[in-house]
Order: C-alpha cells, then sequence, then structure tokens
C-alpha cells in the first residue's frame, strides 16, 4: 500500500484510484487563468457614453493622422527611398518634413510645441511611414517613444523647458545603451561616469546607435558606482557638441540603411549634474521601462513593413499571365495569400492591443513582446513569400521588394532580439499561472 501510495495512488472503497493533483483533474477548469483571456467591465460605460468598438476603429483625429501620413509617404518619402538606401543616407527634406508635419512630437504635449495626440497615434504613423520606407519609420518612431518621453517622463521641469521645444522642432535624439560587450545583457556596459564636485566625467564607448548621425542630444546610460552592478548605471543628457563627445563612421548595413547606425565614444566628457535625467542609479529602470514601449513601436514598423511589401506584391499576382491565367488564380498561391494575409491581421491586432493597453495605463509588458515578437516573424515571412511570388523580378532592385526582406531582418535583433521577448513573455506567463 505504501508503494502505492507512493506512486500516486489512493484505495477508496477497496479500489485503487490514481491521486492526481486538482490541477489534474479531469473535466475541471483550471484555477489559473491566462491574463489575457481575462475580460474587464468597464465602469459607466452607458453614463460615460463609451462603446466597446473593434481595435480597428479610430477616433476621427486618428484617422485624420493617419491619411495625412500616408499621403505623405506617397508623395515625399517614396520618390527618395530608393536613392536614400542607395548612399545610406537620410534626406535633409525628409527630416525637415517629419518635423514640420508635427510627426516627431505626436503625443508631446502642445505646451512644448507637440501635437499633444495620442500614443496610439504614434503606432498608426510609424505602420504608415514603414509601408513606404521602414527607415523613415524609425526615425519617427524612436523619437516619440524614446527621445521625447524619456525627457517627458523622468526630466526636471528646466529639462523639460530646455528641450522639448527643441525635440519638437528640430533635434533628434540618440539613445545611448549597448556596447561592444553588453547587448542583450545590457546592463554589464563598462562606461562609467566618475564624480567630480557639481559634474561628472564619463569615458567609454557606445555601439550600434541609432541615429547617431543626426542626433542633436544623446541620452547616455553609464555606471556611477560599479560596485553596485547595475543599480550604479545612470542616465546623462549630453549635447553633440560636448567636448569628448566622438560619433564614428556609419556602419554599412543590411537594411534600414538610410537610418544611421554609429559608435559612439566618450573621451573625459564633463557633464554638469544637473544634466543627469531622473535620479542617480535608476537609469536601468528608465531603460527597461523607455523599452517596453519601444517595443510597441518596432512590432507597427515590421507590421507596416510587411503590409507594405504584400500591398506591392498582391496586384502583381493578379496582372502576371502564367499557363494561361494569372499567377493569383492557382488554387496553391491563394492558400499562400491567405495565410499570410491571415497572420498579418494578427500582427495588427497584437500591436493594436498592446498600444491600447499602454495608452490607458493598463500592464501591457507581455503583449508589447507578444506583438514585436511575432509582427518580427511575420515580416520575415511575408518580404520571403512576396519575393517568391514575385518571381525573378522580386529578386531585383528595379522593385522594392528585395529592400523589404532586407529591412525586416533587423526586427528580431534590436530593441531586444526576438529570444529576449520569448523569455519575456514566459517569465510573465510563470507570474500568472
Amino acid at each position: 500500500m505504501a508503494a502505492a501510495a507512493a506512486a500516486g495512488w489512493l484505495k477508496i472503497g477497496g479500489k485503487l484510484k490514481r491521486n492526481l493533483p486538482l490541477y489534474l483533474a479531469p473535466w475541471r477548469a483550471s484555477p489559473c487563468v491566462f491574463r489575457s483571456s481575462k475580460s474587464e467591465l468597464k465602469p459607466n460605460l452607458a453614463s460615460d457614453g463609451v462603446v466597446c468598438a473593434p481595435l480597428q476603429t479610430f477616433t476621427e483625429e486618428e484617422k485624420m493622422l493617419k491619411n495625412m501620413v500616408t499621403k505623405f509617404a506617397q508623395e515625399r518619402v517614396a520618390p527618395l527611398v530608393q536613392k536614400m538606401d542607395e548612399n545610406s543616407k537620410m534626406e535633409d527634406s525628409i527630416i525637415q518634413g517629419l518635423f514640420e508635419q508635427g510627426l516627431m512630437s505626436i503625443d508631446l504635449g502642445e505646451e512644448y510645441g507637440g501635437t499633444g495626440a495620442s500614443f496610439f497615434s504614434i503606432i498608426l504613423v510609424v505602420e504608415e511611414l514603414a509601408k513606404v520606407d521602414p527607415a523613415v519609420a524609425l526615425l519617427c518612431e524612436l523619437q516619440n517613444t524614446l527621445t521625447n518621453k524619456l525627457f517627458a517622463t523622468y526630466g526636471t521641469e528646466e529639462q523639460k523647458r530646455t528641450y522639448l521645444p527643441r525635440v519638437a522642432k528640430d533635434t533628434i535624439g540618440s539613445f545611448c545603451l549597448s556596447e561592444a560587450g553588453s547587448g542583450s545583457d545590457a546592463f554589464s556596459l563598462k562606461t562609467r561616469a566618475e564624480k567630480k564636485g557639481d559634474y561628472y566625467i564619463i569615458n567609454g564607448s557606445k555601439m550600434w546607435i541609432s541615429l547617431a548621425e543626426h542626433a542633436g542630444v544623446f541620452f547616455v546610460m553609464a555606471n556611477t558606482d560599479p560596485s553596485l552592478g547595475y543599480r550604479g548605471i545612470t542616465c546623462f543628457i549630453v549635447d553633440r557638441d560636448t567636448e569628448g563627445l566622438h560619433v564614428g563612421k556609419k556602419e554599412d548595413k543590411l537594411g534600414i540603411r538610410a537610418s544611421s547606425t554609429c559608435p559612439v565614444t566618450f573621451e573625459n566628457v564633463k557633464v554638469p549634474e544637473t544634466n543627469i535625467l531622473g535620479q542617480v542609479g535608476q537609469g536601468y529602470k528608465y531603460a527597461i521601462g523607455m523599452l517596453n514601449t519601444g517595443r510597441i513601436g518596432i512590432a507597427a514598423q515590421m507590421l507596416g513593413l510587411a503590409q507594405g511589401c504584400f500591398d506591392h506584391t498582391i496586384p502583381y499576382t493578379k496582372e502576371r499571365v502564367q499557363f494561361g491565367k494569372s499567377v493569383f488564380d492557382f488554387q496553391g498561391m491563394q492558400h499562400q495569400i491567405a495565410q499570410v494575409a491571415t497572420q498579418l491581421e494578427a500582427a495588427r491586432l497584437l500591436t493594436y492591443n498592446a498600444a491600447r493597453l499602454a495608452e490607458t495605463g493598463r500592464p501591457f509588458i507581455k503583449e508589447a513582446s507578444m506583438a514585436k515578437y511575432y509582427a518580427a516573424e511575420v515580416a520575415t515571412l511575408t518580404t520571403s513569400k512576396c519575393i517568391e511570388w514575385m518571381g525573378g523580378v522580386g529578386f531585383t532592385k528595379n522593385y522594392p521588394i528585395e529592400k523589404y526582406y532586407r529591412d525586416c531582418k533587423i526586427g528580431t535583433i534590436y530593441e531586444g532580439t526576438s529570444n529576449i521577448q520569448l523569455s519575456t513573455i514566459a517569465k510573465s506567463l510563470a507570474q500568472e499561472y
């Protein structure tokens, strides 16, 4: 009997029965619930006049902004895409246009020169720009989800008055976190900031710094007390013209070539204590918080990229005739196209849901990682399939399909690799069950 009990069996009424844990008992509802499957009652639904609308329902303001960006992308960005890709350089007219249209300060308060729109509006703008050029979309995404949010969330009133009007008008920001030895393991960074009276001296080097070529202000993550490990990491605001700050030669990249990626070095860079963003030793928290939000933006970029590629390809498959009928009319093709279209829609819903959650102040970290991971995977599949569907012409630079294919790869790498996203999702699931 002891052996039976040890094996998980109980003797009931003279018969042996398996002693199963409650959560394995057949036909019982699990006591654990996947958080995303939990519904929430929206309070005062009738009195507030709020309607539970589909995720793809936009406010009048969001719809107008979306249409404006679509027009801007087609008329001002599209004619320059191939040239910018070949030259690995963002045209000044594009940067100027983004500022003029208010697309570099979308949800920034009007008192600082911003548009004062919703966070969800940023996602719509990034998606629309990425349909035409993911490199331009990245510039807009990083300015809104990192630069502006860092200043607005953690800046002092003096820092906000000094920098927010500038980043809304003509100044690009750049986030300096990654180093040669700290990529996914970001908080093992070696850049140091030594306190000297009322200022700090920064020494170190950063790699893979997006937008560094055109940036006028840098957020530099440096450790003020290495004995504390990552709890010594502090964020410093450093202007481009500060002595000792050097932006290196930009990388010759596979994709998003118009968006610069450069090494940045700091040689005895003197930064006043008043240029600390937030609190000393809290930089790692700020980085995590901003990257969580930024992942929704990258999901939107990958979504727009994939949709733009798909939109270029499907009309061609309907026009191209082989064996007496259009390529689209072959059932084998239709099934492939339908599958990709379904995955695009799923990626869109994941992305929009994460954005709406973030916008309303609800937990969104898991959903952001899901959106970023899945949208990057879908972009990879979509662009690869589109080249196949286009045939030989899809493999040439005469069509934009191969550029989308090159551009999408970064989606599985920056702002947290796909494996990092999966780890984040799994960590959330472990807490839910």
